[in-house]
């Protein structure tokens, strides 16, 4: 991996990234780990390290809530194709169902008007249930964050658990992946990798991501903080479901088997020329994996039982950084090493 290790460093010196963690797996053929460069915390710079927790903002979408959601069908008691009305009876819309929120189909908005940290928004789910469909549900795709944060509460009603102690107890405990949860304490706090500065100080510790921020930190969408490590063990789980009992492997193999428009279930998954995946197009046809907007990115490549995980702070140094255009360079650069 020196192509890419060299790749990574010579962005970190031309200021591109100000530092992160790249871990990839080729079955049991590989393993590829590494921490990169600083952040501030507003006083001093800090090294990023293997065990630093990133907040990995959108790909909580499928490491929590998708597999969540795929536990509970599994137990019976939930059905992809139900309304979603069916479990949360003030959604207006009986024609949406699970399925069209989990692959973006539903015809929700993307996002609600911004509103900065420090405002109060008691009534966000209110805002979201009173959002008007964009399209006919199934007969297009636009990512939402509002599917995700209704999924996340049909979790909790159905389960009768906050979704962070269900899936702590059903995914992360069973995968042993001890680094990753929601809303850490302050004994975690010098583990945690600062994200963006907002009036002045950089926010630590707590989840970027306004929406979440102004649920507690907790939601379907976002919030979830993680170590490389960890999602690597996810991803492994992922690529091997038979050795786990958690969810059966049919279930997961349909999540990214029937993809509409570059999504299957939760997950981007490449497989239409027309549509390049943030992987880039040297993938194989196949391949899925998802990003976050604080700079983090998971990407799998079933054939050859491929992972890399690429966690970074890139809103460390804004909004307008350079990441997108970063992480096909870098995966396309994994796998012709590979």
């Amino acid at each position: 991996m020196d192509k890419v290790d060299r790749l990574v460093e010579g962005w970190l010196r031309d200021g591109l990234l100000p530092g992160g963690v790249l871990d990839i797996t080729v079955s049991n053929r590989l393993r590829f780990q590494k921490s990169y460069g600083l952040y501030s915390d507003g006083t001093n710079e800090r090294p990023i390290h293997l065990d630093t927790l990133f907040d990995i903002a959108s790909l909580t979408k499928v490491t929590a809530t998708l597999p969540a959601i795929l536990v509970l069908v599994a137990k019976g008691k939930l059905s992809l194709d139900s309304s979603v009305q069916h479990y949360l009876p003030e959604f207006r819309y009986p024609q949406v169902t699970l399925r069209h929120l989990l692959m973006h189909a539903s015809g929700l908005p993307p996002d609600l008007p911004y509103l900065p940290r420090k405002a109060a928004r008691t009534g966000l789910i209110d805002e979201i249930l009173t959002q008007e469909l964009l399209f006919i549900p199934g007969e297009d795709k636009l990512y939402s964050d509002l599917g995700m944060i209704l999924l996340g509460i049909i979790i909790e009603r159905v389960s009768g658990e906050p979704l962070d102690r269900f899936v702590r107890e059903h995914v992360f405990e069973p995968l042993d992946m001890r680094n990753t949860l929601f809303t850490p304490g302050p004994e975690l706090q010098d583990r945690i990798a600062a994200t963006e500065q907002v009036d002045g100080d950089f926010i630590i510790g707590e989840v970027h991501d306004e929406k979440s921020f102004h649920l507690g930190g907790v939601s379907g969408s976002a919030g979830l903080f993680a170590t490389a490590d960890d999602l690597a063990r996810y991803a492994a789980w992922w690529l091997q479901p038979e050795k786990w009992g958690i969810v059966p492997p049919s279930l997961m193999r349909e999540a990214t088997a029937h993809s509409v428009r570059g999504r299957g279930l939760g997950w981007e998954v490449w497989h239409d020329p027309a549509s390049v995946p943030s992987c880039g197009e040297s993938w194989p046809m196949g391949s899925f994996g998802h990003t976050g907007f604080t700079g983090t990115s998971l990407w799998i490549e079933p054939e050859q039982g491929l992972s890399v995980v690429f966690l970074t702070n890139a809103v460390h140094f804004g909004r307008n950084n350079k990441i997108r255009e970063l992480r096909p360079i870098l995966h396309e650069a994994v796998l012709s090493s590979v």
